[in-house]
């Protein structure tokens, strides 16, 4: 998918640092820069655009009165050099926010973000799987899921109703279903986000199982529960 997007930032090696990224990933798609927020709310109220670099200090219309102006259904990400405005962006519910200076990695993280939360707006939504097992496909409801667990060459589906052992790998359902529905939290380890019933001390409830988090999922399951 290409993300259109458009930077507003008035320092113009910050610009350059941001261009400079963007082209490096493929799926941007940067259609102009803007070095103030009026300019850069009409250019928004007439053109789509999926995401937003926003800086914060920006002249007469800063960053946050502009998206308080705008309230348009776009990812943002705020870029500045103050984190105390960090509360009052998330509360304007941005994609992420980079506080200067900044590395390419960082920058990376959150732009995958906003490419995971467009990639989501995109696709319908996922109500089933068919699940190789024995000599047949089983058909299985997403909803009816609670856990998958490794064990060893095979991964045993928890649902509501019944359990189901597969030979099919991680990395297939990882594929195959949205993390924002059935998320990776460990290597032997997979589990629906909407039925985790309490998480405490790196470890996740779901009716009598404890299920861990490792520090390799650390992370992202955290990040989708906050972003949900």
């Amino acid at each position: 998918m290409k993300i259109n997007c458009i930077i507003v930032e008035d320092e113009p090696l910050a610009q350059e640092r941001l261009k400079n990224y963007i082209q490096k990933l493929p799926y941007l798609n940067l259609l102009t820069v803007f070095d103030n927020g009026v300019d850069a709310l009409v250019f928004l109220k007439a053109t789509p655009v999926d995401l937003v670099f926003l800086d914060i200090n920006i002249g007469e219309l800063s960053g946050i009165q502009l998206l308080e102006s705008a309230r348009l259904q776009l990812e943002v990400i705020i870029i500045t050099a103050y984190d105390e405005f960090a509360l009052k962006g998330f509360d304007l519910n941005v994609t992420d926010y980079l506080l200067k200076p900044y590395t390419f990695e960082r920058f990376l993280q959150a732009a995958e973000k906003a490419k995971h939360n467009l990639s989501k707006q995109a696709a319908p939504e996922k109500k089933f799987i068919f699940v190789k097992t024995e000599y047949r496909l089983e058909k299985v409801l997403l909803q009816e899921i609670l856990y998958i667990e490794g064990m060893r060459d095979y991964r045993r589906i928890h649902t509501l109703h019944k359990r189901i052992m597969t030979l099919q790998t991680f990395k297939e359902f990882e594929q195959e279903i949205p993390p924002a529905i059935i998320c990776r939290v460990h290597k032997s380890y997979m589990v629906a986000i909407d039925k985790i019933d309490a998480i405490e001390r790196d470890g996740i409830k779901i009716g009598e199982m404890i299920i861990p988090v490792s520090e390799t999922y650390r992370k992202g399951f955290y990040g989708l529960i906050v972003k949900g």
